[in-house]
């Protein structure tokens, strides 16, 4: 079954890619067409390439030690240098089609206000890097970042772009550390611009202790 399906899908990429025309922008916003020539693979490498894309390796299996229940004290910063506001939350994470991905569910409280928030992280073999997505009830927006794992720190550097409301339209650059203390500890790190100034600051610290 597997064969099949990653050969329907080498045999669709091949026929309908042969030759890609892709329209682009540029800065005079007129309208110009760029060709990129599609570079034949034959159907057992691309097999073998689908393969090794879908198959969950040692990053996946490391995720999957963060799972179940894990209880966060969070501070989180307004401004850059401003009053620290404290709060607690719980996080439930859970592996999904068969160790892929990561599913964490997140409740708590910001402001007096009940908070929910959802995301899912995975290792993408082909890209060599972390991906993650983020959606919480206090936006209606998805916070897209990718990472690469720091062995030294036992981190994910996440960078990413979110919606900045204050901004309409606007897109803000964030960034994300999520490091593995051990087994039972975690912290992750939060990094926006300041809305005064425009410069990084640490905007949230979670300190995650496993259940």
């Amino acid at each position: 079954m597997k064969n099949l399906l990653f050969g329907t899908c080498t045999a669709f990429l091949f026929f309908a890619c042969d030759k890609v025309k892709v329209d682009v922008k540029n800065n005079d916003k007129a309208d110009s067409t760029a060709k990129e020539e599609w570079k034949p693979v034959d159907s057992a490498a691309a097999t073998k390439a689908w393969m090794e894309y879908a198959t969950p390796g040692e990053m996946h299996k490391m995720l999957a030690k963060s799972d179940g229940t894990w209880s966060g004290e969070t501070t989180m910063w307004m401004e850059n240098g401003g009053q620290p506001m404290m709060s607690k939350s719980e996080a439930t994470n859970k592996m999904m089609f068969d160790g892929r991905y990561q599913v964490s569910n997140h409740k708590g409280n910001f402001m007096g206000m009940p908070f929910e928030g959802m995301s899912i992280t995975a290792y993408d073999n082909s890209k060599k890097k972390f991906v993650s997505t983020w959606i919480d009830n206090m936006g209606t927006g998805i916070m897209h970042m990718e990472g690469d794992w720091n062995p030294s720190k036992k981190s994910i550097d996440f960078k990413g772009k979110m919606t900045d409301p204050s901004r309409p339209g606007k897109d803000c650059d964030v960034r994300e550390v999520y490091t593995f203390n051990d087994d039972g500890h975690q912290t992750l790190e939060m990094y926006g611009p300041d809305s005064k100034t425009g410069k990084e600051f640490k905007t949230m610290e979670i300190k995650f202790t496993k259940k």
